[in-house]
């Protein structure tokens, strides 16, 4: 959004300088006319380019969903805390269909064990989609490890898990989804560590008709987040802390008030109309992108569903297909 923002304002302050000089440095009407068009033109396209939120502000995209004693404000800052009580959560105040959502993120210090921070986007009903960060933490000098997970029309069962090449404790990392009508992208720090791709030429449902909420939320999940269970939470290094910052959304808001036949047309290019997200650059990964991933799962990626064949001893249809 930066980028389109900053794109925005070089135009406007393009338009203004033209206007007052445009008759010392063009000689001749027509040519100064032309410009003044192309000027307009340019701003025309830059708006249509641009999402339509975008925020760094917690209470102007988000408010709490659960266990507000248990949220701490520090200016821009924002510290969810879990402890033997409770843990908490957020969801943000509208759905959105299509863009990019990104948070900067700090993950519990120290030993994290048992405690899972999720950050993930999510449409309503048995039938919903969601796209899933979840952070399982880990006992004191053990990596973290993020799983990722996709779910089409209440099907998910599509994990993956990968450990990180940084401490995602000791800093801030952004992590952001990225979704149009080609792809689902899960970045971190700019660098894409998952794609599912739209495959419906293959008879694979893809997720591009239901909006979704943005979410997320400290909880105990010792049954199962570290070493699958038996590494329990150890509620002596209570309360465990994840902090948030630099809230950012760019995408196509779906109001309650817009009928569900409706999303799906209000968030596409088309007509006059044309969002950034629907762009061709957008529609795959770019030769240097692509090869981040690569490196990405050959050093990092350590389960991936579609070789579980314990699970699933005829491989899902999107696997046999998916260039990754």
């Amino acid at each position: 959004m930066r980028t389109h923002s900053l794109l925005l304002q070089t135009i406007i302050r393009s338009k203004s300088f033209t206007e007052l000089h445009l008759s010392d440095s063009l000689p001749f009407p027509s040519m100064a006319v032309s410009f003044k068009m192309c000027v307009s033109f340019g701003l025309f396209v830059a708006l249509m380019m641009l999402g339509l939120v975008s925020s760094a502000k917690f209470d102007e995209l988000f408010q709490p969903g659960w266990a507000m004693d248990h949220f701490i404000y520090e200016g821009e800052l924002l510290n969810l805390k879990l402890d033997n009580y409770s843990g908490a959560g957020f969801a943000s105040k509208s759905k959105y269909l299509f863009g990019k959502v990104t948070m900067q993120i700090k993950l519990v210090e120290g030993d994290s064990a048992g405690t899972v921070t999720a950050y993930y986007m999510s449409s309503d009903g048995p039938n919903h989609n969601e796209f899933d960060f979840e952070f399982l933490g880990n006992a004191t000098g053990e990596p973290y490890l993020v799983q990722t997970n996709v779910y089409v029309n209440g099907v998910g069962n599509r994990e993956q898990r990968m450990n990180l090449w940084f401490d995602p404790t000791k800093d801030f990392h952004s992590y952001s989804i990225l979704w149009n009508q080609r792809q689902v992208v899960f970045l971190v720090d700019e660098t894409p560590i998952r794609v599912h791709t739209n495959m419906e030429h293959k008879g694979v449902p893809f997720p591009k008709e239901q909006a979704m909420g943005v979410y997320s939320s400290i909880w105990n999940a010792d049954d199962w987040a570290t070493q699958g269970g038996l590494v329990k939470t150890d509620w002596s290094h209570a309360p465990f802390i994840a902090s948030y910052k630099g809230f950012e959304i760019d995408a196509c808001e779906c109001p309650v008030s817009v009928d569900v036949n409706e999303i799906s047309e209000k968030c596409r290019s088309g007509g006059g109309k044309r969002f950034w997200w629907d762009e061709p650059t957008m529609s795959e990964l770019s030769v240097h992108q692509s090869h981040q991933l690569v490196w990405v799962r050959a050093n990092h990626l350590v389960y991936d569903y579609c070789t579980d064949t314990a699970r699933f001893p005829v491989m899902p249809v999107e696997c046999e297909h998916h260039r990754h």
